[in-house]
């Protein structure tokens, strides 16, 4: 037989272990060169741009 809890582990001790399970937010920035909101350190969905060169095609010409 294999290891088991000598007494219920209480719901506080429990929530306790899981105080940082919570997902975070991702940290947004304008983009410098259309202003939208974006991610940090990634390519702009919206113009497509990341440090000033053209990456992807900007959303509104597809």
């Amino acid at each position: 037989m294999g290891a088991v809890p000598k007494r219920k582990i209480s719901k506080a001790r429990r929530d306790k272990r899981r105080t940082h399970d919570a997902l975070s937010l991702y940290h947004l920035v304008p983009c410098p060169d259309c202003g939208e909101m974006k991610r940090a350190h990634r390519v702009c969905p919206s113009c497509g741009k990341y440090n000033g060169r053209q990456i992807l095609p900007a959303a509104d010409e597809e």
